[in-house]
C-alpha cells in the first residue's frame, strides 16, 4: 500500500516555489497524482494560470510550455474570462518516478493574480538500482541546463 503526501499552498504572479522531498539515502521516490490549481480571486474575469512543475530549479517563471523538456514533470493551465470561472481548465502531469526537490513556477498571463495549488504524490519506496537511476536522471537534468546555459 503507497501513501499519498499532498501538498498546498499560494503562489504569486511570476513566483516559483521549493516542494521538498529530498531524503538522505534517496530511497522515497514520488509520482504525481493530482495537481490541481485555482485562482486567489475566483470573481477576478481575466486570469490565465499557468503553473509547471520541473525537477530541477527554475531561473524565471514562463508562460511558455516545452513538453520537450525532460525536467518539466506537470501543466495546469486555468484560464477564467467574463466572471465564468473555470472557464477552461488543463491539467496534464507525466507518471515519473522522482526522489529530489521538485519546483514549482507560476505566471498569470492575464494579469497579476496570485494562484493557489494543491498536489499530491504517492510516496513509494525505491530499490537501491531504481533510486541510482532517479538520482542519475536529475544529474544528467541538471547538468544538461548547465550546458544550454
Amino acid at each position: 500500500m503507497s501513501t499519498i503526501k499532498s501538498f498546498r499552498g499560494q503562489i504569486a504572479d511570476n513566483g516559483i516555489d521549493t516542494i521538498s522531498l529530498h531524503t538522505n539515502d534517496g530511497l522515497t521516490g514520488y509520482r504525481i497524482k493530482k495537481f490541481e490549481i485555482i485562482s486567489q480571486d475566483v470573481a477576478d474575469s481575466a486570469t490565465e494560470h499557468i503553473m509547471q512543475l520541473f525537477t530541477i530549479p527554475q531561473a524565471t517563471a514562463s508562460q511558455f510550455i516545452d513538453f520537450s523538456n525532460q525536467t518539466l514533470l506537470g501543466v495546469s493551465v486555468t484560464t477564467s474570462l467574463n466572471n465564468m470561472y473555470a472557464g477552461q481548465t488543463k491539467i496534464i502531469f507525466d507518471n515519473m518516478t522522482f526522489n529530489q526537490d521538485i519546483y514549482l513556477t507560476h505566471v498569470d498571463a492575464a494579469g497579476a493574480v496570485p494562484a493557489n495549488y494543491y498536489i499530491e504524490l504517492e510516496q513509494i519506496s525505491l530499490a537501491l538500482d531504481e533510486n541510482t537511476v532517479a538520482t542519475l536522471k536529475d544529474i544528467r537534468n541538471i547538468e544538461g541546463r548547465n550546458d544550454s546555459a
